[in-house]
């Protein structure tokens, strides 16, 4: 039988609300919202580090960021760790990286790499084809910018900088033969905020064409930035969804639509400032719930998963798609077998590592979300603790939005005691040492 492609289609600071399938009402993703009515959708996706470095060094490494060493930004990928790219190139796959790399540079070693071209023993393994910048929100803006190929040589270009990207990917899907399967890593910095100009630079013409959108349950009411930047986010997020649709043409044009997998999903989401003093860093589900749709062999359901799964289980799930060996250490799960309706016993709750803006870890399930941080410690030098103060805890079903905090409510305390040995469990699969977590100072 013939291996499949795989498409990894990645975004950047996206919430799973911004997508018509999940219930945005403006037409923002008719190509995805397509996707995901052909394939699957996973309502209940989820993040495994709400900070774009680490989520990302979980999805090269299949290891959680305390292992790797890759617990902020701003730290390079390490040399003697086995990737998913090398997983894929020794199982025959041809392997490309187009986009935001974000894996290349060390701050505390002095060698911040953001504007220069990324050397290959730090590119994790892909070998076919690279266009990337390490941090691309450093080479570009909305408009314009530039990226380096596998030779290093830097290539500029114009245009909104979505559409340049895919327009890489898209030349990449032009070369393929079908003879060998390829797996090719899309990597938008889009809908992530433009840090130089401090905000969300969405295509002309977005302010106007999105103004009347539905304000969020979780914003609503609260400061932030959101009324300011939301109508440029979801032109951002409608450009991605038509640049989608242009390599996806692609694909059917070249004769291998019908034999790609096509995974579409996000690092993080935004909770634009409501929660702390940017974006992201938080529990909270506006930073960590994340779209999630599968298209392609296997996942040709129509199915609406329910199942919580988290951005950990790609690795897994992609050499699972491969048919390839998983390396020893990676952790997570294949959800190939859970979109096929063929688990039975899966286990409904997701881990979460936070760094920067704390030492943080948290865990989700169905109806709670339960947190907690270390209050000794500084989240940018430190990557784990040994005593964690518990920080928030939420009824989900009767505070979707997560508007109360009953973390020091006595009433929750049986919640919580459950809650703290799922979490001090999760944590001790990731390989972490059992901490010691102080109830709420309340």
């Amino acid at each position: 039988m013939k291996k499949p492609n795989i498409v990894f289609y990645f975004t950047d600071q996206q919430r799973w609300d911004t997508m018509g399938c999940y219930g945005q009402r403006l037409d923002i993703t008719p190509n995805l919202d397509r996707i995901a009515a052909e394939g699957c959708r996973f309502d209940g996706a989820f993040t495994c580090q709400p900070v774009c470095g680490p989520a990302r060094a979980c999805l090269q490494t299949g290891r959680w960021p305390t292992e790797t060493g890759c617990f902020r930004n701003d730290i390079e990928l390490p040399q003697d760790v086995p990737t998913l790219a090398g997983a894929l190139n020794d199982a025959g796959y041809r392997t490309a990286y187009v986009g935001k790399w974000h894996l290349a540079s060390n701050r505390d070693k002095g060698l911040l790499n953001r504007t220069g071209p990324i050397p290959e023993a730090l590119r994790g393994g892909y070998s076919d084809y690279w266009m990337a910048a390490d941090a691309l929100e450093y080479t570009s803006h909305g408009y314009n910018g530039y990226v380096f190929d596998k030779e290093n040589r830097r290539v500029d270009f114009t245009g909104y900088r979505v559409d340049c990207i895919n327009s890489f990917a898209v030349d990449y899907i032009h070369r393929q033969d079908g003879e060998q399967p390829f797996f090719l890593f899309v990597s938008q910095l889009d809908p992530h905020h433009q840090n130089d100009h401090n905000r969300y630079e969405g295509p002309d013409g977005s302010k106007r064409r999105f103004a009347q959108y539905d304000v969020p349950g979780d914003l609503a009411g609260h400061d932030g930035d959101w009324r300011e930047n939301f109508p440029d986010y979801l032109g951002q997020c409608q450009r991605i969804d038509e640049n989608v649709g242009r390599l996806v043409d692609a694909l059917i044009d070249q004769g291998l639509w019908e034999n790609t997998v096509f995974i579409y999903t996000a690092d993080h989401g935004s909770h634009f400032r409501t929660r702390n003093q940017e974006y992201k860093r938080s529990c909270h589900d506006a930073c960590t719930h994340i779209p999630l749709i599968v298209h392609g062999p296997g996942f040709n359901r129509r199915a609406v998963i329910k199942e919580l799964v988290s951005l950990m289980d790609m690795p897994a799930t992609i050499l699972d798609c491969a048919g390839a060996p998983i390396p020893a250490g990676f952790h997570g799960r294949s959800i190939a077998p859970l979109a096929a309706g063929e688990v039975e016993n899966w286990e409904n709750a997701v881990f979460m590592q936070i760094s920067e803006s704390q030492v943080g870890r948290a865990v989700r399930t169905p109806e709670w979300k339960y947190s907690v941080r270390a209050r000794d410690k500084n989240g940018v030098k430190d990557m784990d603790a040994a005593v964690y103060t518990e920080d928030f805890l939420y009824d989900l079903a009767r505070d979707p939005h997560e508007q109360a905090n009953l973390v020091a409510d006595p009433e929750y305390a049986a919640v919580r005691a459950d809650m703290r040995a799922l979490l001090l469990r999760k944590m001790e699969e990731a390989g972490e040492a059992r901490p010691q977590i102080l109830p709420a100072e309340g």
